[in-house]
């Protein structure tokens, strides 16, 4: 059995990469990407730069995946690498392909100068969040997340215009 590599996405692993993907919305009982959504992901990660991804492939075949962005911490003044999604497929689990993928997203933050690391794990994901806290990670109570989807994004009224007053103006 091949050794599992770790490696930056390349455009070659589209295919095996919305695989992945797909397999990752049904774990987590989501509807998946529909067409449109593919060809985003692969432009904002292989044209546009948006988001950053790590494969983890077994010879020719990818069995895992990380993807990963940066906010920014205006406290810290330093970025944070949000991980916003760290997927191995089911069969290559409890072979520390988890923890190489979520390694290696650890060793950019640290190439990057990030003063955090923050990602999400759905409340049900027993063993997700037992893996995360058993790295020393630790769980917010103090912030509670938030987020408006594309309709709500829609809905916030626009901010009302103030009056300005030209130069000269009384």
């Amino acid at each position: 059995m091949p050794a599992v590599r770790i490696r930056k996405g390349k455009r070659s692993d589209s295919r095996q990469f919305l695989g992945l993907l797909r397999s990752l919305a049904e774990f987590e009982r989501l509807t998946p990407p529909s067409e449109a959504a593919k060809q985003r992901i692969l432009k904002d990660v292989f044209a546009r730069k948006r988001v950053c991804l790590f494969v983890a492939s077994e010879g020719s075949t990818l069995v895992g995946y990380a993807i990963y962005f940066y906010s920014y911490s205006s406290f810290l003044a330093r970025p944070t690498l949000y991980l916003e999604d760290l997927f191995v497929r089911e069969e290559q689990r409890k072979r520390g392909v988890g923890l190489a993928l979520f390694r290696r997203c650890v060793d950019e933050a640290i190439a990057k100068g990030c003063g955090r690391m923050e990602w999400s794990v759905l409340a049900w994901n027993e063993k997700a969040l037992r893996f995360y806290e058993s790295l020393g990670a630790r769980r917010l109570s103090e912030w509670y997340v938030y987020r408006l989807d594309e309709k709500g994004l829609r809905r916030v009224p626009k901010a009302p215009r103030r009056g300005r007053r030209r130069p000269g103006s009384a």
